[in-house]
């Protein structure tokens, strides 16, 4: 048993393709796209007898002010069986051993398993859970709805809720049509409604430059699609989704202020969902929804909409970390601390209004 480092991209991604927790996000795509963003891919894989039996696409990235030192993430990774702790051992041991040429004090990792699938081997072998600080659980979302695309089209609507359904239907009586083979110039249209929803629901959006880097890393090599709606014309929801092997995610979705009552989300998941099948398809991630959707939540809409198409909740075991330099990380802790509470003091005073001018006095 050996880990090999891989840099080739169709190798990579026929031994991510060959177990059945290959995700888009431990792609050679995903690497490569992330790389525009100041992170550097390292792709490790076990191979035993030429088989290959665990691996893990690390994203590196120096902290700033550190003195070179970094941080490895694996978003979605390792891929893995993890009932082979013999195979994962040997990866994480391995990364023990490489962590001083990185000069890196932690590795991040976030499994797409479940804790009955995950069955304790990462506590087993050293790592430690990390606590969830977002919305959705931590970077990438602990808790997502996955809808199985074993029955017909027709089977599908009959395990939808019939809200859901009536939604679909009510969309294509009233004329809002999907446009689902859209061409790299409809990237810019799709960018202004993700503006647009980003001021309506008050959240941060990337740049238009990382959607380009989307288009040219992963819907150029097949890995995605944008889908708008239209309504007599005008553009006023769109949807992005990737696919790597026989598994689809729902990734980003827009909507205009425009014509919501017409239902245009519901009209894109559908004819994404239906495209997802074609594409032999196993099962269609919608992605995030909150892991406690009490009716007070302010995201408890999001659940019930995603739910109303008949998926199935999944809870991941979520971020798990190992630590190659406890000091080093207890100073970039401190340091991160600091950083939250002065920005903390600024919004206070930001808050209390304008500062006086100098005319106005000290």
């Amino acid at each position: 048993m050996e880990v090999k480092e891989v840099q080739e991209r169709s190798q990579w991604n026929q031994y991510m393709l060959r177990s059945p927790k290959g995700h888009i996000l431990q792609s050679f795509e995903w690497g490569e796209l992330k790389a525009r963003t100041g992170w550097t891919p390292l792709r490790l894989a076990v191979v035993d007898g030429g088989e290959f039996r665990a691996g893990i696409s690390l994203l590196k990235r120096r902290i700033p002010g550190s003195l070179g030192r970094t941080i490895l993430y694996a978003p979605r990774g390792p891929v893995a069986d993890f009932a082979d702790r013999e195979a994962l051992s040997f990866l994480f041991e391995d990364l023990k051993l490489r962590a001083p040429t990185h000069r890196a004090i932690l590795l991040k990792v976030d499994p797409a398993v479940t804790a009955e699938e995950e069955g304790g081997t990462l506590s087993t072998l050293g790592l430690s859970r990390a606590s969830g600080f977002e919305a959705f659980g931590g970077v990438q979302p602990q808790c997502v709805f996955r809808l199985d695309l074993g029955p017909s089209l027709e089977g599908l609507l009959q395990r939808m809720e019939p809200k859901t359904r009536y939604n679909i239907r009510l969309a294509a009586k009233k004329g809002v049509e999907v446009e689902g083979d859209c061409h790299r110039d409809d990237l810019k249209t799709f960018y202004g409604l993700l503006v647009e929803t980003a001021i309506r629901d008050g959240f941060l959006i990337r740049s238009y430059n990382y959607f380009e880097g989307i288009w040219e890393e992963l819907v150029g090599y097949g890995l995605g699609r944008l889908f708008l709606a239209r309504y007599k014309g005008e553009v006023i929801a769109g949807t992005l989704a990737l696919i790597f092997g026989d598994k689809c995610w729902y990734i980003y979705g827009a909507s205009s202020n425009r014509h919501r009552n017409l239902m245009p989300n519901h009209a894109l998941q559908w004819e994404m969902i239906k495209w997802a099948k074609s594409q032999g398809c196993i099962w269609y991630d919608f992605r995030a929804v909150p892991c406690d959707p009490h009716p007070g939540h302010p995201l408890s809409g999001l659940y019930r909409f995603k739910k109303g198409f008949g998926a199935r909740f999944y809870r991941f075991v979520g971020e798990y970390d190992l630590v190659f330099s406890p000091f080093d990380l207890w100073i970039w802790d401190l340091a991160q601390g600091l950083h939250r509470r002065l920005k903390g003091i600024l919004r206070f005073w930001e808050s209390m209004g304008p500062r006086p001018s100098s005319e106005e006095g000290p």
